[in-house]
């Protein structure tokens, strides 16, 4: 069977499959995929099932904690981060503001999902990147992953996801995570990667095995890219919150949805600022925290 269509090429038309052709191609797709769904889906679900009962019990952790806990841990971690009283007040004015406008559940959902998605980026994005630092050939391999990952359309993704796994809390944490975990992986690649090599041939002068001198001398230098990595990954991570909210993920994204179907302007700004400060506050806060640890190591190195 011809895999042109000659009879319907024009100027205006370019040269087409013939819809027969086509049709069978999706038709085998779909197919494949539903087989290794039926055939594999209940594993991969058995496979995440720890995962699901850890975020469920994140979730209803942050929830159930009095309100005032939760404002002293975010207000330390602000001052952690940040070492600025400004930052602190500004982090508890909003999640305070957040509460009086009764959004406090919805954003704690929404911290417990967009934490154990960054984490897990950080577990899994730091490796690959040290990976890909290590050998030009794995970068050539990975980046066209991560240039896929990145710039296909996440409804795109959401279809195997959900074929796979079903609605709920773990297909959501995926599809977070796929869009999320590129910059982080492409960052330490690159902070790596922009090791002064005379620093690395002095270790090896004294020595220094591998291992010695990718954690005592290439990932310290590297830590403010990869913090800035890890800064972008969360910021993806709040950017999916509501299409994340499509696939059954609790959260602030769900309240966005609810206003965009029944056209409630109020419900879907408010709930779109509170998404908006979280997004200011991590972003000031690792920040803050990068360029501290910037100058740090600055300040050690001109020692």
């Amino acid at each position: 069977m011809a895999l042109i269509d000659w009879s319907k090429i024009t100027l205006t038309d370019p040269p087409q499959m013939p819809r027969e052709v086509l049709r069978e191609l999706k038709k085998g797709i779909d197919g494949t995929f539903r087989e290794f769904s039926r055939g594999y889906g209940e594993a991969i679900e058995n496979f995440f099932h720890p995962l699901l009962m850890f975020l469920k019990w994140f979730q209803d952790l942050l929830i159930e904690t009095p309100w005032p806990l939760i404002l002293v841990i975010l207000g330390a971690l602000s001052w952690w981060g940040s070492r600025s009283w400004k930052m602190v007040v500004g982090t508890v004015v909003a999640f305070l503001f957040i509460g009086w406008l009764d959004m406090w559940e919805d954003t704690m959902a929404t911290l417990a999902i967009v934490s154990v998605a960054t984490l897990l980026c950080i577990a899994i994005g730091i490796p690959i990147g040290i990976l890909m630092a290590r050998s030009d050939r794995v970068q050539a391999m990975i980046l066209p992953v991560l240039d896929i990952m990145q710039t296909i359309p996440s409804f795109v993704y959401l279809i195997p996801v959900v074929m796979l796994l079903g609605i709920g809390k773990v297909p959501g944490l995926l599809a977070v995570m796929i869009y999320a975990v590129p910059p982080i992986v492409r960052l330490t690649n690159l902070g790596i990667r922009l090791v002064d090599k005379e620093v690395l041939e002095a270790a090896d002068a004294f020595g220094s095995s591998y291992w010695q001198k990718l954690f005592q001398v290439q990932i310290p230098l590297a830590l403010p890219n990869i913090f800035a990595g890890v800064n972008q990954t969360i910021m993806m991570a709040l950017s999916m919150v509501v299409i994340a909210a499509m696939i059954g993920v609790p959260g602030l994204g769900v309240p966005v949805l609810r206003a965009v179907s029944n056209q409630y302007l109020a419900l879907g700004v408010m709930n779109g600022l509170a998404i908006v400060a979280i997004a200011i506050i991590f972003d000031r806060v690792s920040q803050a925290f990068g360029k501290r640890l910037q100058k740090h190591r600055e300040g050690e190195h001109g020692a």
